[in-house]
């Protein structure tokens, strides 16, 4: 739980994370598209595929729930 009496140097180190999360996320999601595209398009996503993907919705979910709790910290600065 992030709390309003937390100094900045905390809400730097909230936003690094929250990049690091986003790249992570779009990490994930080109090695899907590589591996994807390497398919005919009519065979069906194997599970790697489909696993990769939902590993960049959550980092890219955990990412905005951060920067959505970071939001109020940043405004008190």
């Amino acid at each position: 739980m992030i709390h309003r009496h937390e100094d900045p140097k905390s809400v730097d180190l909230l936003a690094a994370l929250c990049r690091e999360l986003f790249a992570l996320a779009k990490h994930e999601d080109d090695v899907a598209a590589e591996e994807a595209s390497q398919l005919p398009y009519w065979v069906p996503c194997p599970p790697s595929v489909v696993g990769h993907r939902a590993a960049a919705r959550t980092l890219r979910a955990e990412a905005q729930r951060l920067e959505a709790a970071m939001r109020p910290l940043a405004t008190a600065s």
